[in-house]
């Protein structure tokens, strides 16, 4: 059990260094390339929405 949460904190440990490394150029860019969230809900709201209708439409 104990192995696991050294794993835990190693893995981030890592995670951290790696990132605070980076240059900024690299950061700047890993930040342009994230999905803006209009892009990524406007395709979730209307399959909710049709799931949603198709099984209020089959009461």
């Amino acid at each position: 059990m104990a192995s696991s949460g050294e794993e835990l904190v190693k893995y981030i440990t890592e995670k951290v260094v790696v990132y605070i490394e980076d240059p900024r150029s690299i950061k700047e860019r890993r930040a342009a390339a994230k999905q803006p969230w209009s892009q990524k809900w406007f395709g979730m709201l209307p399959l909710s929405w049709s799931i949603w209708w198709s099984k209020w439409k089959r009461k």
